[in-house]
């Protein structure tokens, strides 16, 4: 059985990006995955890596249970909207306070190489956008698709990562939301 963790990084309940999961939940679970969620707004947490990694900062509880997760999951699915190119801050928090040396890698001593910690797991990124996912990276390079896949997951050990972009956002209807809610399930059927 295909243990999965989907990480919601949209900070508000009421966002698209919560039918989104629920929809990849469902997928998942029907086909007979174990799924567990990490609601990163819901986590008490300070995000402010306040002293980079010159000094580690105690992490809180909800930090923890949230690495448990990360450490179970065989699979991870990062649900997240696009805000200015980027990810969400509280996202960026949640990565920068966790994703650190000693969990997610290991720098090697007197090296410019390090250990990816998270070797074996997959991943796969569902963004939502205001714009088509086209234009997006040819545009604009997609930085926050970069910026995870490469700069955080890859770099962690975690491959192959899929992206697939969810939008226009702003302009669809109730009939175009269901559509794509259909097609995230589907993802969810087929990744589990």
């Amino acid at each position: 059985m295909k243990k999965i963790l989907i990480i919601n990084g949209h900070p508000n309940k009421e966002s698209f990006n919560f039918g989104i999961a629920e929809s990849y939940r469902k997928g998942a679970v029907e086909s007979g995955a174990e799924v567990k969620e990490i609601i990163i707004a819901e986590l008490d947490f300070n995000p402010n890596l306040q002293f980079g990694y010159q000094k580690i900062m105690q992490l809180e509880p909800d930090l923890i249970q949230a690495w448990e997760k990360i450490v179970w999951a065989d699979h991870l699915v990062w649900i997240h909207p696009v805000w200015w190119g980027g990810l969400p801050a509280i996202t960026k928090g949640f990565i920068d306070r966790l994703f650190l040396p000693g969990y997610a890698f290991r720098y090697r001593k007197n090296s410019v190489w390090w250990d990816k910690l998270l070797k074996g797991k997959t991943a796969h990124i569902i963004t939502t956008l205001d714009q088509p996912g086209l234009y997006y990276r040819l545009m604009f390079g997609r930085p926050s698709v970069n910026q995870l896949r490469k700069s955080v997951l890859q770099f962690c050990g975690i491959k192959p990562v899929k992206v697939t972009y969810i939008g226009i956002i702003k302009t669809s209807d109730e009939n175009q939301r269901k559509i794509w809610l259909n097609k995230v399930k589907l993802i969810g059927i087929r990744q589990s």
